[in-house]
């Protein structure tokens, strides 16, 4: 096996320099890279192969935990905490290990061989969202996490979205395809260029979706589908 590419994320920097060192002096492993907060690790993450993270779970701005959530597919995650109470969160996602601070050497390791292991064996771990009612969404160089109920529609503005909310608007970089895809079954497609959240939906006059922000048209190719969803009496 080549040597594998680990990510160091942790806003401690005694705590990167002891993980930097033991990646350093163990056989087979390779610094691809490391950060002190979890927003600069999803951007590498997106442009770097990484084989393991070794993510600390408590930092600002955005945890550990909401890095795991906010990524479909992962490398092998080593959650780093400082807690003892915090060990269940890497089971509870089904992550690879966890290391409690002061991180030892001879833990450090039996963390990577476990990791080895579940690389070997083709074991890839993967992700939803955080929950049925929350998304993460990129937006302003930063990651946002979005309650679906507070989500009225999502607008296509050519290679961009445009999640609209009763107070607020982001602008994600995105496709209608892909968003589909994350959002439950009560987030309804009704034109080539809106999604619509069913839940928010008061009125419809004219085959024209009435939001407190927009009138919303309903496509003829979408019309019957929107339709079938509503709970006429």
């Amino acid at each position: 096996m080549s040597s594998l590419k680990c990510l160091i994320v942790d806003d401690e920097e005694v705590s990167r320099m002891v993980v930097r060192d033991f990646v350093k002096r163990s056989e087979g492993l390779e610094l691809a890279g490391e950060f002190d907060n979890a927003v600069s690790a999803y951007e590498a993450l997106h442009t770097t192969a990484i084989d393991i993270i070794f993510l600390d779970i408590e930092m600002p701005q955005m945890t550990g935990i909401e890095l795991v959530q906010s990524l479909e597919k992962l490398p092998q995650v080593i959650l780093i905490t400082g807690r003892r109470d915090f060990g269940a969160e890497a089971f509870e996602f089904n992550l690879t290990d966890y290391l409690i601070k002061p991180i030892t050497y001879p833990r450090f390791l039996k963390a990577v061989e476990k990791a080895k292991h579940s690389i070997e064996n083709g074991d890839q771990k993967l992700v939803e969202t955080s929950s049925d009612d929350t998304l993460f969404v990129k937006a302003d160089n930063k990651i946002i996490k979005l309650s679906l109920c507070d989500i009225y529609f999502v607008e296509a503005l050519s290679d961009y979205m445009l999640i609209n909310t009763s107070d607020k608007k982001y602008i994600v970089h995105s496709t209608m395809k892909a968003l589909e895809k994350k959002f439950p079954d009560n987030f309804i497609r009704v034109h080539r260029s809106y999604i619509v959240n069913l839940e928010k939906v008061d009125t419809i006059e004219d085959m024209q979706i009435v939001m407190p922000q927009k009138e919303i048209p309903i496509g003829n190719s979408y019309k019957n589908n929107f339709l079938s969803k509503l709970n006429f009496l």
